[in-house]
């Protein structure tokens, strides 16, 4: 789903919500890193801040409501950032005590219930079905967990509390600052039809151009396009996907982390970068690199996640969660250059990107997913031929041809992979 902010449709049945059914909930800090960095700044709450580097170059990693007012967002450069809010106080990036607040924030979710699904340090899927007996309805769970997180932690969140996934999680966001909101059941298909195109999971600003062309503008034109339209235009997967969300049809259950396992590749360059295309290019050859090594270990992951560290040493994350596990190169490398294009950084100053994949499950118990326009053999099956490939005549013996590059003998690399 687009990380752009879209206002809460208007309520489409009266009287107090409903919850029955609706045992999703999904937690979402406000903004994290900023609301944490105050609780050591008392006096500056209420008044707007931006966390990030400082200094020419520096770049922006949260910033307070007051800030965002002004336009401030994340990834936007510090100076930039301070033309739009030039009264706004910066205070540096405290990463040890975002993580420390983190662990407790998710030591209140498992305290409530077995089934939390952590998608960041700051959001989290939480299945409360078996919780219902002894701390009631799916609403007084999902306001006891904003009060304990506020009275033990200090900082806020907000709950969408929905029967699916995909429902919660825009639910939340739309009840932020501060809120929960309730879709019931019964009004998930009205709520969702009011909403625009860009609010579905997985539509980004290629898939709504798309749908923009075909006369596509609400979530409810979506649902009443035949599916077959949407596939021709869209492809067999994601148009199938968006007719299903567009009625509300999500059967993912949460997913309790037991393990974590994730593979990774970061790279660190010898000097600051920015070339929004050579940047394109390392992502490829991260997420070539990461596939390669989960279909060496039999695995497959759901989450991509997108690392981005600037000249000044701050450092983003963007996560995208698949509907199917994959360990197909071009799928985690669409994956990570959507996250990478959505940060809209033109050139902005970078010394390190990395592409991780988690939520990891046994390939063989992973249900196969068509890519989209993947012809009988296709893209999994090209991947497993360059493996074949490498096996017999090394690592680098086939490659993408975008990555045949004049740089590639001069630009020497600093890579790490985990």
């Amino acid at each position: 789903m687009s990380r752009r902010q879209y206002s809460a449709p208007a309520q489409v049945s009266s009287g107090p919500p409903d919850d029955t059914g609706c045992t999703i909930l999904h937690v979402d800090m406000d903004a994290f890193y900023a609301s944490v960095s105050l609780l050591d700044h008392p006096d500056l709450v209420g008044t707007p801040v931006i966390v990030g580097g400082s200094g020419t170059r520096g770049v922006v990693l949260s910033a307070t409501y007051e800030a965002r007012a002004s336009g401030v967002t994340s990834a936007m450069p510090m100076s930039r950032a301070l033309r739009l809010c030039p009264t706004a106080t910066v205070l540096p990036p405290e990463h040890e005590r975002y993580a420390e607040v983190s662990r407790a924030v998710q030591a209140t979710f498992a305290s409530i219930t077995p089934l939390v699904e952590p998608l960041s340090l700051d959001e989290a899927f939480l299945d409360v079905s078996g919780a219902r007996r002894l701390l009631g309805s799916p609403i007084e769970i999902g306001e006891l967990i904003r009060a304990r997180i506020v009275d033990e932690q200090g900082v806020t969140c907000s709950v969408g509390v929905a029967p699916s996934k995909f429902v919660a999680k825009l639910a939340s966001g739309l009840a932020k600052p501060d809120g929960l909101l309730v879709v019931p059941s019964a009004d998930v298909v009205p709520f969702l039809h009011q909403l625009p195109v860009g609010a579905l999971w997985g539509v980004g600003d290629r898939t709504e151009e798309a749908l923009r062309r075909l006369g596509l503008r609400t979530v409810a034109d979506i649902a009443h396009t035949p599916v077959a339209t949407l596939r021709r235009a869209l492809g067999e997967a994601a148009g199938g996907h968006l007719h299903d969300l567009s009625w509300g049809r999500d059967p993912r259950r949460v997913e309790p982390v037991r393990e974590e396992k994730s593979v990774g590749a970061d790279e660190t360059f010898p000097y600051d970068v920015d070339d929004p295309d050579y940047i394109r290019r390392e992502l490829l050859r991260l997420s070539d690199k990461v596939a390669s090594r989960m279909r060496a270990a039999g695995l497959s992951g759901r989450t991509v996640t997108l690392k981005v560290r600037f000249a000044d040493f701050t450092t983003i994350t963007r996560s995208r969660t698949l509907k199917d596990p994959t360990d197909v190169s071009r799928e985690i490398f669409g994956s990570a250059l959507a996250l990478y294009d959505a940060l809209g950084l033109q050139r902005a100053r970078i010394r390190l990107v990395g592409v991780r994949l988690s939520s990891v499950v046994e390939t063989a118990s992973a249900p196969v997913q068509g890519l989209l326009d993947e012809p009988d053999h296709g893209w999994r099956d090209a991947d497993r031929a360059v493996d074949r490939a490498a096996a017999r005549f090394g690592r680098g013996s086939v490659t993408p041809a975008t990555l045949l590059t004049s740089e590639d003998a001069h630009f020497p690399r600093h890579s790490h992979t985990t």
